[in-house]
């Protein structure tokens, strides 16, 4: 064999396994250090069937929400600083999202049976309000305060907020799924 074929054969051989030497040292040996969403991704579960109350007198259900990102705010009536904040977010992100904020719902459960401030329903004209009880309680973590929930259309939760909400991240989160999301 001539010193050109050898050249030839190992240059053939280095662009085949080359490839495969780099993926794996990529994926074991140099992974990536950070991850790109701001919320906590959680294994998707339906939230549960079943139509709750809501103060009105109407009814809410699972599927009233689908085909929708939904943010769900998981706090008692007497909404406090962290409530308002949760719920003043969750609106401010949806508007973020321009002409995709039709794609985007806000549901209030309620944990208590306390009536909400009307003042606080009126700035927030598009946002559900339910009174949780039982599974819907116990999935949601309702004994913690003021919590954030995101759904996917198909009505499973699939991420948590942190207690103290960056704004900004939710944003990006909710951004990238509509983006990316075939569902809705």
């Amino acid at each position: 064999m001539t010193r050109k074929a050898r050249l030839t054969l190992a240059a053939l051989i280095a662009v085949c396994v080359l490839p495969v030497v780099a993926s794996y040292l990529a994926f074991y040996v140099w992974p990536p250090s950070g991850r790109s969403n701001y919320g906590t991704l959680v294994t998707p579960t339906p939230l549960p069937d079943g139509a709750l109350a809501t103060p009105d007198g109407g009814a809410f259900a699972r599927d009233d929400i689908k085909g929708f990102w939904t943010y769900v705010v998981v706090a008692p009536a007497a909404c406090d600083a962290a409530c308002q904040q949760a719920l003043y977010f969750t609106r401010q992100v949806r508007t973020a999202q321009a002409q995709e904020a039709t794609r985007v719902a806000r549901v209030w459960l309620l944990t208590d049976g306390g009536a909400p401030d009307a003042a606080l329903l009126a700035e927030h004209p598009e946002l559900v309000v339910a009174r949780a009880e039982g599974p819907w309680l116990e999935q949601l973590d309702g004994d913690t305060v003021a919590q954030v929930w995101l759904a996917d259309p198909r009505g499973q939760v699939m991420m948590r907020y942190p207690a103290e909400l960056d704004p900004k991240g939710m944003v990006k989160d909710l951004a990238r799924l509509l983006k990316y999301s075939q569902v809705s």
